[in-house]
């Protein structure tokens, strides 16, 4: 057996990578030819580092006797086996060291790898081994992020890997405490620390591990970790995530840092790091799977050819999902906001043979978006029968805007009726009123979701008529479920309009924000670009959502609704 398997493995990979036989992008084969050329030029005495193959290997062995605690693995009780990938990174962070003083060369780590990637694995082995196989006296190591649930997960995972290896925490005396790890005999601690946590100064830290920094809107917690390192010998901040989309924040600054090390135009021989993306000139070719084991170095491992396969079909079907895929599977970083309805899907949507007389009796929901009393006002009709949706807008202008607008088309529009326009310079609303009232005579009306924005007075008489209203405020929790469902029923052809352009114009508006949590949310990128007939049928389809649930809920209980 060879002496230095791990070493050897790192090797392997960075020559595999730079043959073509591994595929990569650019970032990572410049981080392989770094490392192929270091071990060239301070291979003489008198250079200022040394490559210590025995240091890189002790890291490596120590992390393959924890165990997996997730998915199949953990189900086969199987110990960790590290990838040549994952060998890379180890063995070049822990083994070069200064030849004088046997100190760590590298100071940060930064990481970026696509979801499914292992992540939490490969940080949480290291946590560990900093924590207590270093040789560090009172080593703190900090799983770190800006909210408690974030600053637990690589904590999490190394907790439950000390609690199912025994030998582990006999071997070095850990205490496995509710929360943190500890070690009496060296007063060592292992915690998660975020910044909701209250105070985040006076920290000694030996290593601290960011768990997708891309989420971290401030750069306080970062900011924190690194200056809290300064008191260690040989202290390390290891920082693995995903892409994101803010351009603006500490993580894209770091990524930034990063690559110019890598095409040597910085020079900082502390600073360790790989981004696993797909190039440029893939950015037209993303859904092809040969693209995909650039950016995936688990790629048939942990990250299954069927999963990502399944959800690249999605991305292209549904634009709002495609920045996510870019993002999580491909690490690409992205604006957060993107084109949200798949219009070819939208306009196989149109029935020109429904009409709102075949539904008179029939239950329906009216979604009210009165945002603006010198803009648009709409009034969605939504009816909901066997899975279907079928809709029926009403818009309202005052005729100022309509006569002083840069959009030609609201002109056009009224004048066949598509809009109606109420006299002056702002919506007079008893125009609605009288609708609604006339609705309520042909139709079986559920619920009247509206914002309560302007709307306060109108409510509050329609309340008084008998109108069920309900409130509604245009939020993140409010909307994106039912921008998801929206976009779902217009691929499967279970959502239904009559071809109404202006309702057209404004799906077409809609870019979809994605937050951090893949929560969506309708936005414009221009004023003139209106979108308040969406936000209408998001607010009826979100209610309509809510009753059916609630239908499953009792039907499940045995308590059916007639």
């Amino acid at each position: 057996m060879a002496k230095y398997p791990h070493v050897d493995a790192g090797l392997k990979y960075a020559k595999e990578v730079l043959s073509g036989k591994t595929p990569a992008c650019k970032w990572v084969k410049l981080a392989c030819q770094r490392q192929v050329d270091d071990l060239q030029r301070w291979k003489a005495k008198k250079t200022p580092y040394i490559f210590d193959k025995q240091a890189a290997e002790k890291v490596c062995k120590f992390i393959e006797l924890l165990p997996h605690i997730k998915g199949e693995w953990a189900k086969r009780r199987e110990q960790i086996k590290l990838e040549k990938w994952q060998c890379f990174i180890l063995t070049v962070v822990f083994g070069w060291k200064h030849r004088e003083t046997g100190i760590r060369r590298f100071r940060t780590v930064y990481i970026e790898v696509p979801r499914k990637n292992a992540k939490s694995t490969l940080s949480s082995g290291v946590a560990l081994y900093m924590f207590a196989a270093d040789g560090e006296q009172g080593a703190e190591v900090y799983s770190a992020a800006t909210t408690r649930d974030q600053a637990r997960i690589v904590f999490d995972v190394s907790k439950r890997m000390a609690q199912r290896e025994p030998k582990f925490r006999k071997r070095y005396g850990v205490q496995a405490n509710a929360h943190n790890l500890s070690i009496i005999d060296s007063a060592s601690k292992f915690e998660p620390l975020s910044a909701e946590g209250g105070t985040l100064d006076g920290l000694n830290i030996h290593l601290g591990v960011v768990d997708e920094l891309h989420a971290h809107k401030t750069r306080v917690v970062y900011d924190v970790l690194e200056t809290g390192t300064g008191s260690r010998a040989q202290s390390l901040l290891w920082n693995i995530t995903t892409a994101g989309s803010n351009q603006a924040g500490i993580c894209y600054e770091q990524r930034t840092y990063l690559t110019k090390i890598l095409e040597k135009i910085a020079d900082d021989e502390t600073y360790f790091g790989l981004i696993y993306t797909i190039d440029d000139e893939d950015a037209e070719s993303w859904h092809e799977p040969d693209i995909w084991k650039k950016a995936n170095p688990n790629y048939g491992i942990s990250v299954y050819p069927d999963d990502i396969a399944r959800l690249c079909a999605k991305a292209m079907q549904m634009p709002s999902a495609q920045n996510n895929f870019l993002t999580k599977r491909l690490d690409c970083w992205v604006n957060a906001d993107t084109a949200w309805m798949n219009m070819i899907s939208w306009r196989k949507c149109i029935d020109t043979n429904m009409h709102i007389s075949d539904f008179e009796g029939k239950p329906c929901y009216l979604g009210l978006d009165l945002a603006s009393k010198v803009d648009f006002a709409v009034m969605m009709q939504l009816f909901a029968e066997n899975g279907h949706y079928y809709v029926f807008p009403k818009y309202y202008l005052p005729e100022e805007t309509a006569e002083n607008s840069s959009n030609s088309q609201y002109s056009g529009w009224a004048r066949t009726d598509l809009i109606t326009l109420t006299p002056g310079a702002v919506i007079d609303y008893e125009y609605i009123e009288d609708d609604m009232k006339e609705i309520a005579s042909k139709f079986d009306i559920l619920e009247v979701p509206y914002d309560p924005f302007q709307a306060t007075q109108l409510s509050t008489r329609m309340m008084n008529e008998g109108f069920p209203m309900v409130e509604m405020r245009p939020t993140v929790l409010n909307f994106s479920e039912p921008m998801k469902e929206l976009e779902k029923l217009v691929l499967e052809g279970k959502f239904h309009h009559n071809g109404d352009p202006i309702l057209t114009w404004m799906i077409s508006n809609v870019v979809c924000h994605t937050d951090a949590k893949d929560n969506i949310y309708p936005r414009k990128e221009r004023p003139e670009n209106k979108i308040d007939g969406v936000v209408a049928l998001i607010m009826g389809l979100n209610r309509a959502l809510a009753n059916i649930k609630k239908k499953s809920v009792y039907e499940t209980r045995g308590l059916a609704i007639v």
